[in-house]
């Protein structure tokens, strides 16, 4: 099977794995929070991989390094979704914590794929 440029990202099947663990954290949000945090938490988280897919796509390296942007950008809100959800007591600590070091891997690998598109 053919695999695109995008499958091939480090950083990409890392975003896949945050996607999974996200989805697994906010089956466990209340009810009411479904329309809220759990949505925002489950589009944003999405939309890292989604830029990773879009930006290698793109012909230029500008381009690619402005979709890399916005995958950072993503894992950001997630950042902040995540520690409102640690606040509110959503989550428990340890899966906060796991969950951001998770971030933290992604924003640096984010971040060194941005760096190595702009220098080309």
């Amino acid at each position: 099977m053919y695999l695109y440029a995008f499958e091939k990202l480090e950083v990409w099947k890392e975003s896949i794995k945050l996607v999974k663990a996200i989805y697994v954290l906010t089956n466990n949000f209340p009810e009411n929070e479904k329309f809220g945090l759990v949505s925002q938490l489950r589009r944003a988280t999405i939309s890292i991989s989604s830029n990773l897919a879009e930006g290698t796509s793109r012909s230029t390296d500008k381009d690619k390094a402005h979709y890399t942007t916005m995958a950072y950008s993503s894992t950001m809100e997630i950042l902040n979704q995540l520690i409102i959800s640690n606040e509110l007591k959503f989550i428990d600590e340890k899966s906060y914590l796991e969950t951001r070091e998770h971030i933290y891997k992604i924003s640096n690998m984010l971040n060194a794929l941005r760096k190595s598109q702009l220098k080309q």
